[in-house]
């Protein structure tokens, strides 16, 4: 486990990276810290590493390995979102592998993202600021599998009327702002979109993953997809 000192800009998103290969953590630290507005805090090997760092260092961002030793990233995601002091660390998992276990398993954790370990270092970074924003990303590669599998996971942890039973319960305002988190969008872009303020988009977000049983915007994303309200294109 390695903590760092800060080296960024003050206002610089704070990345914690977790992976059991040095390697990996090595690249991943390269191209976050050659950013002017991104900064390494620290490094660690398997999910309980990480968790335990998170809780230390209180990072804006994990990048999290899903395959490690012990505790997996996906139990690491688990536990860092039920733990109420690390409410604000958003998660962005990483995996070499498109497994429909991992996907599902990640987003039903909490994951804020999900992206491939090939993904080009422009979009990683993207993906840190965006999610450090208030947004999701799912990887292009794994978006089809996740909205595949979505049904068979609602139907195993809600039950098959649920979903669309809950999206019926919105209010209009509310399904502006679900659609505009579908579309990927932060808060304060949506609060832009809406004319409203960040704070009050916040709330509405806080109220959609409550009525919508879901622990993180990714979920709400595939949840719009799935119910019809957000149709994706041929290519995805």
């Amino acid at each position: 486990m390695t903590e760092l000192p800060p080296t960024g800009a003050p206002t610089a998103v704070r990345v914690l990276i977790a992976d059991d290969q040095p390697m990996i953590r090595l690249g991943l630290r390269m191209i976050v810290d050659h950013e002017p507005d991104t900064e390494t805090v620290g490094e660690v090997g398997d999910g309980a590493a990480a968790v335990d760092l998170a809780r230390r260092v209180r990072p804006d961002v994990v990048l999290m390995d899903i395959r490690m030793p012990g505790i997996d990233g996906v139990e690491a995601t688990r536990l860092i979102r039920a733990d109420p002091e690390l409410e604000g660390v958003r998660v962005v998992a990483l995996t070499t592998f498109d497994d429909e276990e991992y996907v599902t398993g990640a987003l039903r954790a909490g994951a804020d993202a999900f992206l491939l370990k090939d993904t080009d270092p422009a979009t990683l970074i993207a993906a840190v600021h965006r999610v450090h924003a208030g947004g999701s990303l799912l990887d292009p590669a794994v978006t089809a599998l996740v909205l595949g599998q979505w049904r068979s996971w609602g139907r195993g942890q809600r039950g098959s009327e649920q979903v669309p039973a809950a999206v019926g319960t919105l209010t209009p305002r509310e399904l502006e702002v679900l659609l505009a988190v579908a579309r990927g969008g932060a808060n304060v872009d949506i609060a832009t979109e809406l004319g409203v303020s960040t704070t009050t988009v916040k709330a509405h977000v806080h109220t959609l993953l409550r009525k919508l049983g879901c622990t993180a915007r990714a979920q709400l994303v595939v949840l719009a997809y799935e119910s019809g309200l957000v149709v994706p294109r041929e290519e995805a």
